[in-house]
């Protein structure tokens, strides 16, 4: 039995989940997700790894599958629901999908690609109705089985699937439970996407594994957040800085009352983070303000978990994401990945059970992502002072723009443009922004001087999904570059953006 799931056995009737206006309770989730199982394992015996790709919608059915994939010996591969075809097509067909799970909404977008790619569709509500009247006899297996397929940008054009195990999921789990404190008194809420290690580990896991109750927005407002903060069950909130600016700019448009009432619940809760992205210093202080709590910073990887994190009981600096978590090992590398001294300026490079097994399909790159001696080089710089506090300096490719919680390939962005009739030529850099923490912004080579952004923009947006697309575009008669021919993307954001972070 999963360990997620033997630890659900504990809290049988309590509410695990609260969802389109209902609650369910853990023995209703295990339940219905064990009947989700014997539904993919069609008097199989075991699904042995078969990836299964699904886009579900935040809640109780998101969840359902999700451990009803794993009960049933798959792999899961939560698809994001705002991608357009092309990048939800890349995804399945490289993951080897075989099935794809899906809620009602989405049926017309994603039957073409199932009937064209002969994947067994399961539409929720529909497909999964009917009640299995034979027992489920569902697959034992060690923890070292593949348990989920993650897509994240690298450094090269096109996302690579990062596979972890069971055994490192429950690590990641297991680490922040301890270092976080949850408990089954915890009430949180996921308003993240459940295609990221953000939503699905740190708020999901991590609230289901301790017996807390987890509660779903299926949109993000500002306005809504703070609803469900007056009701006065929430005390464990997480986000990434972007969604904090947007707090903040709400909260700074209330009546004074409103503000007070909101400052005063806020001031309740026992927990809140920031994550994914760099959080700004005068976002950092401006929630302090509003909540009258220090956010907890924490840095972690796709490919890593959560790995180092400010102290849940003790000071938290600005600009610092902490010191390593339990069960982690981390240390500061130079260019030959030999470990370096405090105050000095290296690579993070993590070890431990919590790193995730290969890059799916790609040897070569998991190969190159570790060193000699088996530490994963996140190609994140920083320095460490001499308690062990890490600050994160950037990354050390200015192909990877960190916004709004995403890391984005630069390359793969340039790629797409680069399709376009009018564009000759394109360089695409990140840009400081308090929002977001970098803003995607391109600078155009046109074809000819007729070239029109209005349309540009518009045509990318059904190209890739809308975070990756610019915000800002700059005409340029030529691209600077190198003697080597390379574009030098610090001239760039210095002569056409004015940033040169």
């Amino acid at each position: 039995m999963l360990k997620i799931v033997k630890q659900a056995h504990k809290n049988l009737k309590k509410v695990a989940i609260v969802s389109e206006n209902r609650s369910f309770t853990y023995q209703e989730l295990i339940v219905q997700s064990e009947n989700f199982a014997g539904l993919l394992l069609n008097k199989q015996t075991d699904l042995n790894e078969t990836s299964v790709a699904f886009m579900v919608l935040p809640g109780f059915d998101y969840v359902r599958v999700q451990w009803g994939i794993w009960q049933a010996g798959g792999i899961t591969v939560p698809l994001c629901l705002s991608y357009p075809i092309p990048s939800l097509r890349y995804t399945i067909e490289n993951s080897e999908a075989k099935v794809l799970v899906v809620s009602p909404e989405f049926v017309e977008l994603l039957q073409p690609l199932a009937t064209e790619k002969s994947l067994r569709l399961i539409v929720l509500g529909k497909d999964d109705l009917l009640e299995n009247k034979e027992e489920i006899l569902l697959p034992v297996f060690d923890e070292s089985r593949r348990a989920m397929i993650l897509y994240t940008s690298g450094t090269t054009n096109l996302p690579k699937g990062v596979v972890t195990s069971h055994r490192g999921l429950n690590a990641q789990i297991s680490s922040l439970i301890k270092a976080w404190k949850w408990s089954k008194n915890d009430h949180t809420i996921c308003i993240l996407p459940l295609h990221h290690v953000h939503g699905i580990i740190n708020i999901v896991g991590c609230g289901l594994w301790a017996g807390a109750c987890c509660e779903f927005l299926p949109n993000f407002s500002a306005e809504a957040v703070f609803n469900t903060f007056k009701e006065g069950k929430i005390n464990v909130f997480m986000a990434v800085p972007t969604i904090y600016f947007k707090l903040i700019s709400h909260w700074e448009s209330l009546p004074p009352d409103e503000q007070t009432e909101l400052t005063e619940t806020m001031s309740r809760f026992r927990l809140m983070v920031s994550g994914s992205a760099a959080l700004p210093v005068s976002v950092m202080e401006k929630w302090k303000i509003i909540s009258k709590l220090t956010l907890l910073e924490r840095y972690g990887m796709t490919e890593i978990g959560m790995v180092l994190s400010n102290p849940y009981a003790g000071i938290r600096y600005s600009g610092h994401v902490g010191y390593p978590l339990p069960g982690v090992q981390v240390r500061l590398a130079d260019e030959q990945d030999h470990e370096i001294s405090y105050t000095e300026i290296g690579e993070i490079q993590v070890k431990g059970t919590t790193v995730f097994n290969e890059y799916w399909q790609k040897p070569e790159a998991t190969a190159e992502s570790f060193t000699k001696d088996g530490w994963f080089k996140t190609g994140d710089v920083a320095t460490v002072d001499e308690a062990g506090g890490y600050r994160i300096l950037g990354r050390n490719s200015v192909d990877i723009i960190k916004s709004g919680g995403y890391k984005i390939s630069a390359l793969e962005i340039e790629e797409v443009l680069r399709t376009h009739n009018s564009v000759l030529d394109c360089c695409v850099v990140g840009i400081d922004d308090n929002e977001w923490g970098e803003l995607v912004v391109a600078a155009i080579v046109p074809k000819n001087e007729q070239i029109d952004l209005t349309e540009l923009n518009n045509w990318i947006r059904t190209q890739m999904p809308a975070y990756k697309t610019p915000r800002k575009y700059k005409l340029i008669n030529e691209l600077p570059r190198n003697a080597m021919g390379k574009v030098t993307k610090n001239d760039v954001k210095k002569q056409l953006f004015g940033n040169i972070s």
